[in-house]
């Protein structure tokens, strides 16, 4: 049996912030957090949950929909220095018959898991089923949802990001929730109403507030007010200080409140040059097509809670839940996203600066 202690000068808790504290590890498990003994001396560090990314493109110069062989073990790398410990590779617009092909990739790579290695908690299918607001995806390509081709599936899609406009978009919800997937609302100029009809069919997550949607108008709120303020939906986030100004992003955190709204990094293989059939380059902090429209993110999740925190405003415990508890509440993961006992012991210590200072792994 391995038995360890963590102890850290701020531990991040379900209910709150264990100044300081201490985690308690056996075999893999948590087995108890608590106040340490007194008179101990504890490292200043802030010890956390690992982080969850529900959309992750790619990162520097691995691409989700081409990687293959030891590309995933560079993948682990990036991913694992910036503290992630779970995470979906996501797909964005293709012709439906071109994503058998990466999906049987990331299948492989999923079942492949190294000692160490962040897990794979299912792919993210962003779009063909998009609407109004494809901003970066090729419009040639969009789609009108087709039931069977949904239905055929594989098990390892776990997120379907779709419009809710869409025809037959509350059919298509229904019949995605009762296979265990998780829908958001994304890249999409929906009426209120059409939002509204989307979440009472089941859908929960929003992506990328602010970005692929149409503006809030008071009187037709759209997408956007929907997300703010039905509780029935968590908004994610791109905090790379590009997609949304800190403002904005303060004002989201404060409607949504903790627990409501969730960090994800949209990051693309932006050294790679490539994405989908188009060429990107970073031009002023992000990842652009030729004609200036932003394509995803050159962003880590370490660097999205930091930012949160220091240009956003927002609480250290609120935005390590958006990092951390609510993407896995989101997968309907129990077993990760908190410091508790009987939680797979994921954790990352951060620096006082909340940089990556240290981070663990359960093996599967």
């Amino acid at each position: 049996m391995s038995t360890f202690t963590i102890a850290a000068s701020t531990v991040v808790t379900p209910t709150g912030l264990l100044e300081p504290g201490e985690v308690v590890v056996e075999d893999g498990r948590i087995t108890a957090v608590r106040a340490p003994a007194g008179g101990s001396r504890v490292p200043d560090r802030v010890l956390c949950p690992g982080f969850l990314d529900l959309q992750v493109n790619g990162h520097d110069d691995v691409n989700c929909a081409t990687a293959a062989g030891d590309q995933w073990d560079r993948m682990d790398g990036l991913l694992r220095a910036q503290g992630v410990t779970g995470w979906c590779p996501t797909l964005i617009t293709a012709p439906l018959d071109r994503f058998a092909s990466p999906l049987e990739r990331i299948g492989a790579a999923m079942v492949r898991r190294p000692e160490g290695a962040p897990a794979v908690l299912g792919v993210h299918l962003e779009g063909p089923f998009l609407g109004g607001a494809p901003g970066a995806h090729p419009r040639e390509h969009l789609a009108e949802l087709d039931l069977e081709w949904l239905a055929a599936l594989p098990p390892i899609v776990k997120v379907v990001t779709l419009a809710p406009e869409q025809p037959r978009a509350a059919e298509a919800i229904r019949r995605l929730v009762a296979k265990g997937v998780l829908v958001s609302l994304g890249h999409s100029t929906a009426t209120h109403a059409q939002a509204l009809a989307g979440a009472d069919a089941g859908a929960r997550l929003v992506t990328h507030l602010f970005n692929g949607m149409g503006p809030l108008h008071h009187r037709e709120p759209g997408l956007l007010g929907a997300a703010l303020s039905d509780d029935r939906l968590t908004p994610s986030l791109i905090a790379d200080g590009v997609h949304v100004h800190p403002a904005a992003l303060r004002a989201a955190a404060r409607a949504k409140g903790n627990g409501g709204w969730v960090l994800v990094t949209d990051a693309v293989a932006w050294r790679d040059g490539r994405l989908a059939e188009g060429r990107v380059s970073m031009v002023d902090g992000a990842p652009r097509l030729a004609n200036g429209t932003i394509a995803g993110s050159a962003l880590t999740m370490d660097g999205a809670v930091k930012r949160m925190v220091d240009e956003a405003g927002i609480g250290l415990f609120d935005v390590i839940t958006a990092a951390t508890a609510t993407p896995a509440r989101l997968l309907g993961l129990d077993d990760r996203g908190v410091l508790a006992p009987g939680a797979r012991a994921d954790l990352v210590a951060l620096t006082p600066e909340l940089a990556v200072e240290e981070v663990w792994i359960a093996t599967p």
